[in-house]
């Protein structure tokens, strides 16, 4: 759906920028962050430069500095030579892992279901996080830069929740990975996790916290919003879905291996210019709720891309794909 180029300002929405300014401040972008060689010169392509600018609302010099830090944190950290084999233990529950399918906007999504957490470590946790979103980007089509995060709760209670590890996966996600995450749907979050959610959103940008939203199996408006992102015949069954196939971490640590084969290459790759997509995956282009073409983002209960943690400030129960109160009706 569109926007009113209008209410932009006043939406939390990018600045409406054409294709030649926008690749003008790209261009200042580079000459900012100087010449770059190697694996930071692959990352640094014309469509990751304006992930960055978006996340900092085409501010050049934010945008810089933002980047910047990421280049010397992927030189520190080294995110794209983790392989299966450091990460393995952390998945054998099924945690997070990439599903073999993806929306219908072309995103990969991650699944992740934090009541099967297996680890007390912090570090470990983030470094599983980190190469479930290395290995999701690398699986990208190439017009599409998102990815969607489908969370499923079942099996979830208090024992679960961690600020620490909420705050870094924050910390990571939006410092590093700006623009990735498309839309973050919470599926049978428990009462108890709302206050929860609540507590910990001025560690999230406004913008990854609009990305969230909570979902219902009990909801018919969930059931619709669901149809109109996933195939259902590919989705699991506990979104609804009539896959009923299940994780199996032997078939799963397969396929990551086989992946990880294919990443060197990657990033030894010619470097050639990569340009921007496009089309770029908005709370507008994912319809969750049939009456919101006059909506502005923060009264859209129904679109979303990407979730990592962006960042926001509502009450859940306003910005769900359900609202809690529509659905204890429909139950009643």
């Amino acid at each position: 759906m569109s926007e009113d180029p209008k209410k932009a300002a006043t939406t939390g929405q990018d600045k409406m920028l054409t294709s030649p300014e926008q690749q003008a401040l790209i261009n200042e972008m580079r000459r900012l962050i100087g010449p770059q060689s190697g694996k930071a010169s692959i990352f640094c392509s014309d469509a990751c430069i304006s992930r960055y600018l978006r996340a900092r609302n085409w501010n050049v010099k934010k945008a810089a500095k933002m980047l910047k830090v990421t280049l010397k944190w992927r030189e520190e950290y080294k995110p794209e030579e983790i392989r299966w084999e450091d990460v393995a233990h952390e998945a054998e529950t099924g945690k997070i892992y990439r599903s073999n399918y993806i929306d219908k906007h072309g995103r990969t999504v991650l699944v992740m279901r934090p009541g099967r957490q297996n680890s007390k470590s912090t570090k470990g946790q983030i470094k599983y996080l980190v190469y479930c979103m290395e290995n999701a980007i690398f699986n990208l089509p190439p017009e599409q830069e998102q990815m969607v995060w489908l969370i499923d709760f079942q099996g979830f209670n208090m024992s679960h929740i961690s600020i620490k590890v909420t705050r870094e996966t924050a910390h990571v996600l939006q410092e590093h990975y700006p623009e990735r995450l498309g839309l973050a749907i919470l599926y049978n979050a428990p009462k108890f996790f709302e206050p929860f959610f609540t507590m910990v959103k001025p560690i999230l940008e406004t913008k990854t916290y609009n990305k969230v939203k909570f979902a219902y199996s009990d909801d018919q408006n969930t059931k619709k919003i669901m149809e109109d992102l996933f195939d259902f015949d590919q989705l699991e069954s506990a979104f609804g879905g009539n896959d009923d196939t299940g994780f199996d971490i032997n078939k799963y640590a397969d396929r990551m291996k086989e992946d990880d084969k294919k990443i060197p290459a990657f990033w030894t790759r010619e470097n050639t210019p990569s340009s921007v997509p496009t089309h770029v995956p908005s709370l507008d282009s994912t319809r969750l709720d049939s009456n919101t073409d006059d909506c502005s983002d923060n009264e859209k209960l129904d679109s979303f891309p990407d979730l990592v943690v962006d960042t926001g400030i509502i009450n859940p129960n306003q910005k769900s794909l359900v609202n809690e109160g529509e659905r204890k009706a429909s139950a009643d």
